[in-house]
């Protein structure tokens, strides 16, 4: 069964000397106006919280588009998740998508 909060094209594969920030549509959900209250996180494949050290910046939107901060240091061969989460209309939403880390 495949989810519509999972990002279209996934898995992503980015360079481990890459910087990469991200994209979400917000506007595919359902409520009026643009997303507040954004957290972007991004956990390793153990599940651990990798954010602190794999995150560079803050998120951002544009109207309906999310930014996420920069991803950065990914290890070859390692696979990441990234988890957008947002507020819309009093609803929390949540995308994802699966990264592996490559030279």
């Amino acid at each position: 069964m495949t989810s519509n909060r999972k990002f279209k094209n996934t898995p992503m594969y980015q360079g481990v000397d890459e910087r990469v920030s991200y994209t979400v549509d917000t506007g595919l959900w359902p409520g009026t106006g643009d997303p507040t209250s954004m957290v972007v996180k991004l956990y390793d494949e153990t599940g651990a919280d990798v954010s602190a050290t794999k995150l560079s910046g803050s998120a951002s939107n544009a109207g309906a588009i999310i930014s996420t901060p920069l991803v950065i240091l990914l290890a070859a061969g390692a696979s990441y998740r990234l988890e957008v989460q947002w507020v819309k209309s009093g609803n929390t939403y949540e995308a994802y998508g699966n990264l592996i880390g490559e030279l």
